[in-house]
């Protein structure tokens, strides 16, 4: 797996997901998909197997966040489906994250990569301080998050794409970065609120960046999808 674009296909029903992907059947570079939670509650694994028979790598944004058991047996479950990326949030401790990997990795020894959410790019510092009682500066608490992940055997993160230059001067340039919040310089940023452009993504070194909205609710998907894999890929 190398530099990609991960396009959210966040709708409410399988329908609509499908028919959004048979637009793209005509080209050579097939999205890797993102299914998140109001896709998955809706339409269950097998809009996952569906997706995946059709040749999409996929990102299961699940952000799981439970007792370290529970996290565990659900990511056996997790592991059955042969999704490529997963996520959790760091915030489960490393306990809790060091149980996940055990569960998704199989019996073979192969599993999907893992990574741990460590602040929604919807969060900013007057949220996190007033919301969460976190009054440290939010980059010092995505790097400690981002430590704890690698300390507990973690592929990378989720971050903003404004802290990916910094975590991977924390934990190594192999350790991953996956970026929502990406948005291009002549759109609506929408509810995110720390945000960068695919080519600054590119230039501050993300792996990976999730883009819903500029591509899907374009009036050109295709277009909009091209332009991006442009500006991050080359």
């Amino acid at each position: 797996m190398g530099k990609d674009v991960i396009v959210a296909c966040d709708f409410a029903s399988g329908r609509e997901a499908l028919a959004f992907l048979d637009r793209f059947a005509g080209e050579e570079r097939k999205p890797f998909v993102k299914i998140g939670m109001e896709l998955f509650y809706a339409e269950g694994p097998q809009i996952v197997r569906e997706i995946k028979g059709r040749g999409h790598q996929i990102f299961l944004d699940l952000k799981l966040h439970d007792i370290p058991n529970t996290v565990m047996k659900a990511m056996r479950v997790l592991s059955g489906l042969e999704v490529d990326l997963v996520n959790l949030h760091a915030a489960g401790t490393v306990a809790m994250m060091e149980a996940a990997l055990a569960g998704l990795t199989r019996a073979d020894g192969t599993r999907p990569l893992l990574i741990a959410v460590t602040q929604l790019t919807s969060t900013d510092q007057h949220s996190m301080e007033e919301d969460l009682l976190i009054r440290e500066p939010i980059d010092q608490v995505v790097m400690h998050y981002a430590r704890r992940a690698k300390a507990a055997g973690l592929d990378g993160v989720v971050c903003s794409p404004l802290e990916s230059g910094k975590v991977k001067e924390a934990c190594g340039a192999g350790f991953l970065t996956v970026t929502p919040g990406v948005r291009f310089a002549d759109g609506d940023a929408g509810d995110q609120k720390r945000v960068m452009t695919p080519a600054q993504a590119k230039e501050i070194g993300s792996d990976y960046i999730v883009v819903g909205r500029p591509i899907t609710g374009a009036a050109d998907p295709i277009a909009a999808y091209r332009r991006c894999v442009a500006e991050f890929v080359g």
